[in-house]
């Protein structure tokens, strides 16, 4: 069986696939057009977010048993197309989480503490003390939508930032754990300082934070 490996992984993947039995093939650089045109090679397909697999790629992939995305979600594939064809679709959501959960409240810090304008005040020879002056987590509410993987590993790395608490909402049930309590919508806008969103882009998420969705939150979550 044949895989074809189209964007840069760890070395570990190629090296199991060829324990297995796999025949490996690597290819970084051609376009997705070239690589419609020699899909229907291959067995399995590993990619991470290099182009979207859609409809008229799949029907050229005539062999394909397997897509493997090196990433948390399917988003870029085009699933209920592949499920048809009877492809097996598999993904990786814990692999990042600790990476993203780091990440997000990196962000979050800079926003609080005007890092980026301050850093490119000061590189311009500027100094505005209060204009950079930050806000605190502490005392804050931090709500959280979406609390998978990724959700879970941001509400974790809040742990010992003194803020007042973490709550979070996801459309599954008995989601909540020692580090955010499970609220409905109307306490998560009621009382939500700082939100952080952690969902997959599907049909029902794309276009989810617009103006109506923001004037719901009786705090200006906008503030900072």
């Amino acid at each position: 069986m044949k895989v074809l490996h189209v964007d840069v992984n760890h070395p570990l993947i190629i090296e199991q696939f060829k324990e297995f039995g796999f025949e490996n093939e690597e290819d970084y650089t051609s376009t997705k057009e070239e690589i419609e045109e020699k899909i229907g090679e291959y067995d399995g397909l590993i990619i991470r977010s290099r182009f979207t697999i859609d409809a008229t790629f799949l029907d050229k992939a005539k062999n394909l048993k397997f897509i493997g995305r090196l990433g948390a979600g399917l988003e870029n594939i085009d699933t209920k197309y592949a499920k048809s064809l009877g492809i097996f679709l598999a993904a990786a959501p814990e692999g990042n989480r600790n990476a993203v959960g780091e990440h997000a409240l990196g962000m979050l810090l800079s926003l609080f503490n005007n890092l980026n304008k301050a850093d490119a005040e000061v590189r311009n020879g500027k100094w505005d003390r209060e204009g950079n002056r930050g806000v605190e987590l502490e005392g804050k509410v931090v709500g959280i939508i979406g609390y998978g993987n990724m959700g879970k590993a941001f509400a974790k790395k809040l742990k010992g930032f003194d803020v007042d608490e973490v709550i979070c909402y996801d459309i599954k049930g008995g989601v909540e754990d020692e580090n955010a309590r499970q609220v409905g919508i109307m306490e998560l806008h009621q009382r939500t300082d700082v939100l952080s969103l952690h969902v997959p882009q599907t049909a029902s998420t794309v276009g989810m934070v617009n103006s109506d969705f923001l004037n719901k939150f009786h705090k200006n979550i906008l503030d900072h």
